[in-house]
């Protein structure tokens, strides 16, 4: 079932393992990710459950007779299963009583989550059916990133010194942030490709917002959420926060739990994605801060909500770095999980900060900062990243495996004299 043309993705390996270990895998993440064409390439028959043409026909058979569904060659791939929940206990049926490996891909671009979905699931499917999260295209996967420096490698043995060259300039990152890792802007011609995040601006706050759990939300009032969020990126923003930087433009009501049942439902058809806070074993006293950082699963997202484009931020450098500090989280969330890994942020109560911290399942971890770039802001990553690694107790836990300071620009990839990269985002690859 594949495609002729096809850019490879890094969960395509993920799929393929999970295959081999279970009866079924659920590919989740935002519209327009790529889940169904990666999905396609692995799987040996489709239903594509929403389609408009068999949508009806499928509602009846899922009434009369399920199993229907689920019939054809194995893994058959049934896109947007949300769209009929009884489909998850039949899957899970089949999968327990087939005992088969590699049965089923499930795709969904939401999570179902209306109290008339939920009553149709009746099972979590725990031990049965697995996930994938797909996010938008790292640069590794859109090509401008040449993977000269491998985070795994760095994992496995941090080497005394690295060097590769990156051609990617300032200009460049601006222009790739408003793009987005949409794969079909990654196709486009520069001028058309910018409009894709506008039209996926566009679905969320019209209608995807409200057909996620069918209640009715204000497409204006999205749009100020939306234009909050972006303008907090990076941020440990309250929900109160955000209300109040709402409210200078609402003219209506707003309280609390309105805010945040929109952020739900946001969290729930993939469009934002916060990051979760790192809890490591400190010789330090300092409280550790444990509220996400609010973080759009892609940056053109937020350049969308705030209507700005590539020369916008090449004119205001504070707020590109929050932009960058968004695409950056995207693509090291997307290699982490090539490496059975998390990423989180450190926060604490004396001031001190970690942008990123990836950290593997088998106990390895690595401290990260997130830099524009310039000598001044690498050097203060650097004091940072050193000053984290020398409170933590290395008694509970492993040393770092390597401290690193992620730019946005810099012609070159290299270590440090005080043990820390410096690595260009054009250069990384999982």
């Amino acid at each position: 079932m594949a495609h002729s043309i096809y850019k490879k993705r890094i969960a395509d390996s993920l799929l393929e393992r999970k295959l081999k270990s279970t009866g079924a895998v659920l590919v989740e993440g935002p519209k327009w990710c790529g889940k169904t064409t990666s999905s396609e390439q692995q799987a040996k028959s489709i239903n594509y459950v929403s389609d408009p043409v068999a949508f009806n026909k499928n509602l009846i058979l899922a009434e009369m007779n399920i199993n229907a569904l689920l019939e054809g060659d194995k893994p058959r791939l049934l896109d947007e299963w949300q769209t009929i929940p009884q489909i998850w206990d039949a899957v899970r049926y089949s999968v327990d009583h087939s005992n088969g490996i590699g049965q089923f891909i499930l795709t969904g671009s939401a999570v179902p989550l209306s109290d008339k979905e939920k009553e149709k699931i009746h099972h979590t499917g725990t031990g049965r059916i697995t996930h994938i999260k797909m996010r938008p295209m790292s640069l590794y996967e859109s090509g401008e990133s040449n993977g000269a420096i491998s985070l795994g490698g760095l994992f496995e043995n941090a080497p005394k010194a690295i060097f590769s060259e990156c051609n990617l300039q300032l200009s460049d990152i601006a222009y790739l942030i408003c793009r987005g890792g949409w794969p079909i802007a990654t196709n486009l011609e520069k001028e058309y490709a910018l409009e894709t995040a506008y039209s996926y601006y566009e679905a969320v706050t019209e209608t995807d917002i409200s057909s996620v759990d069918n209640v009715n939300r204000s497409p204006a009032r999205t749009q100020r959420l939306m234009r909050s969020l972006a303008r907090h990126q990076g941020t440990q923003a309250t929900i109160i926060g955000i209300k109040n930087d709402m409210a200078a433009n609402d003219i209506s009501s707003l309280d609390e739990e309105t805010v945040a049942s929109y952020i739900d439902a946001l969290k729930k058809i993939f469009v934002i994605e916060d990051m979760a806070s790192w809890n490591p074993n400190l010789r330090s006293k300092a409280a550790i801060r444990t509220s996400d950082t609010r973080y759009f699963i892609d940056p053109s997202i937020a350049a969308a909500a705030l209507g700005i484009g590539p020369a916008d931020l090449e004119n205001d450098l504070n707020t590109m770095g929050l932009f960058f500090e968004t695409m950056a989280a995207r693509d090291l969330r997307v290699y982490a999980d090539a490496l059975y890994g998390n990423v989180y942020h450190y926060r604490d109560s004396n001031g001190l900060e970690c942008d990123a911290v990836i950290h593997l399942r088998n106990g390895k971890y690595a401290l990260i900062e997130i830099k524009l770039g310039g000598q001044k802001l690498i050097d203060e990553g650097a004091a940072s990243l050193n000053k984290l690694a020398s409170i933590i107790d290395t008694d509970k836990m492993q040393t770092p495996s390597f401290k690193m300071v992620l730019t946005a620009v810099g012609s070159i990839a290299y270590k440090r004299e005080d043990d820390v990269y410096v690595v260009p985002i054009g250069c990384l690859k999982p």
